[in-house]
């Protein structure tokens, strides 16, 4: 049971990864085109200027959660590169349990007014001629945690297998 609960959490990061993957694409276009348009037609628009920024908050956002699964986050690894797979997975699972699932769960928590707020008026830029979605953006904050409570826990889970196949091969 526990191990389809990890595969399908890897599953949906994984999917979600290489959805969000497309977007740096969609980021690039828009801004030649911004810059195209700046500096070859004197045009200036915010709302454009705008979507690249909200595509960088989803990608950013997104695909932490798959950037945590494929192992790809940043790590300081002076030591941990040097351990046996039974200590990194030690390590994957305290970080995990005492950092990750802390910051998150504390992060979503204090996110939930924050979202709130901005749900409860359609927040929208503050810039004349900006996109009318803050408050959508803000949504990607508990989005954002979420994904990276289920990844966590499923990394958490996979790490306890490791140990344990590590522990019945020395027993053999």
């Amino acid at each position: 049971m526990l191990n389809k609960l990890v595969c399908l959490a890897d599953t949906v990061s994984q999917y979600t990864g290489r959805c969000v993957a497309w977007l740096t694409l969609m980021m690039m276009l828009l801004t030649c085109l911004i810059v195209l348009l700046r500096y070859g037609f004197d045009i200036g628009s915010i709302a454009i200027q705008e979507s690249v920024l909200y595509l960088h908050a989803l990608v950013f956002m997104l695909g932490a959660a798959y950037t945590f699964k494929d192992d790809e986050h940043v790590r300081v690894d002076v030591f941990y590169r040097e351990f046996s797979t039974s200590k990194k997975a030690w390590v994957n699972i305290i970080g995990g349990v005492f950092l990750l699932l802390p910051f998150t769960l504390y992060t979503a928590y204090l996110s939930i007014d924050y979202v709130s707020a901005s749900w409860r008026v359609l927040e929208t830029s503050a810039e004349p001629g900006g996109l009318p979605f803050v408050y959508l953006l803000k949504t990607l904050i508990p989005m954002m945690m979420v994904s990276l409570i289920i990844q966590g826990v499923a990394d958490i889970v996979k790490n306890i297998g490791i140990i344990n196949a590590v522990k019945s091969a020395k027993r053999t």
